[in-house]
């Protein structure tokens, strides 16, 4: 890893002002002493916020995706400069376009954490990998669409996940063999539908699919949280993260959500990480590792009562787990085409195109119809090639085209 200093680990956020990015930051907020962001990036929608944690945070370097946002970015810098008394001062150097998060994610630095949404971040994970920064990895996508390539380039400990589910699967596999691990058990909360049947979710609106009782979300994260598409991506994931076959990745519906992933081990104990639910407390641990950061989040009260359940998934009413599994089995280009797929059938789903059952129901007609290439031999080029024959395919099935 690069390091420019033994004491404040230098920092690159991806997605800064998302769900992600932000929490991150308040992280970072709390120990100054600790970090120093030396980057920012974001897609374009909320350039104030982006300027403010910008000059608060003292950054290098902005990026925004949207090119046609950084003529506006650089006013929105220079206006918040002028309203913390630092109109004198140099701003941040601003890039912008469709490259920028790549660049960011290859500056000499210790951490680069990606908080992008969607496949987009595969190129950035990538490039922090290819530049030897520890990957604090928050952008599913990019591991689940680029699986082979992703774990060819990381070297041993390079990528920290910072999804609740893996964090804590992490977290339970320190200091154990790989060999002594028999199982290991995601747990869900089981989103808004929770002990539905199938034909009760026929009629659902996006706005329901929208209500997570529990964590705050972006809408495609959230709508995946309601079909358990999100678990499904998340058991693809683990497989890549930990080498365990799909055949010993369970996954349970726990609704306290106090219980964020377990670990069965050989000899018959099962070890859990245990907190309230609070994303500060993953991002603490990948921006830290290996060390924690004291008071992050909430910790547990255990002076007061509390029940916690464990439900088996209902596999007729939420395919999206066991279709995942054979997914990730094929692997190769498949898990591309599954992502891609989905993320335009969400988006189908929120436009009133289709009804939310036939989000998973297109999808698993997408996996049987498409001839893969093999995990032997995916290329980034075969990889893109997958995702726009997946998105073309999904949008003709939705009525998008």
């Amino acid at each position: 890893m690069t390091a420019n200093n033994t004491d404040v680990s230098n920092v690159v956020i991806l997605g800064s002002t998302g769900s992600i990015g932000t929490q991150a930051i308040d992280v970072i907020r709390r120990a100054p002493d600790r970090f120093r962001v030396k980057a920012l990036s974001a897609g374009g929608g909320n350039l104030g916020l982006l300027a403010e944690q910008a000059l608060e945070l003292r950054v290098e370097t902005v990026a925004v995706a949207s090119s046609s946002a950084e003529a506006e970015l650089v006013e929105r810098l220079k206006t918040e400069a002028g309203n913390r008394g630092r109109g004198a001062l140099p701003l941040p150097e601003v890039i912008s376009g469709p490259e920028a998060n790549t660049h960011l994610a290859s500056l000499p630095c210790d951490s680069v954490l990606n908080g992008i949404t969607g496949a987009v971040g595969l190129a950035p994970t990538l490039a922090a990998l290819d530049a030897g920064s520890r990957l604090i990895l928050a952008n599913k996508e990019s591991l689940i669409v680029g699986g082979p390539l992703v774990k060819q380039r990381a070297k041993p400990g390079q990528i920290i996940p910072v999804d609740s589910e893996h964090s804590a699967l992490f977290q339970c596999l320190q200091g154990d063999k790989k060999e002594a691990v028999h199982r290991l058990v995601l747990t869900a909360s089981g989103g808004p539908f929770r002990g539905r049947t199938r034909a009760q979710m026929a009629d659902v609106t996006c706005e329901e699919a929208l209500a997570h009782p529990i964590w705050a979300m972006g809408p495609v994260n959230t709508i995946n949280s309601a079909n358990l598409v999100n678990k499904g991506l998340e058991a693809i994931e683990a497989h890549l993260l930990f080498d365990v076959p799909y055949d010993r990745i369970d996954v349970v519906i726990h609704p306290q959500v106090m219980v964020h992933s377990m670990v069965e081990f050989i000899d018959g104990s099962t070890l859990a990480q245990v907190s309230p639910p609070d994303m500060r407390l993953p991002l603490s641990l990948g921006l830290g590792w290996p060390d924690r950061v004291p008071d992050a989040a909430p910790r547990c009260d255990w002076t007061k009562a509390a029940t916690w359940e464990f439900h088996p998934v209902d596999d007729e009413a939420f395919p999206a787990v066991r279709l995942a599994s054979r997914v990730g089995e094929l692997g190769g280009t498949m898990p591309a085409v599954f992502n891609a797929a989905n993320e335009e059938c969400v988006a189908a789903f929120a436009a009133g195109r289709i009804p939310f059952l036939s989000i998973v129901d297109i999808l698993a007609r997408l996996v049987d119809e498409h001839d893969h290439v093999s995990s032997e031999d995916v290329t980034l080029q075969a990889i893109a090639e997958a995702e726009q024959w997946a998105r073309a395919r999904a949008r003709e099935l939705t009525g998008a085209n």
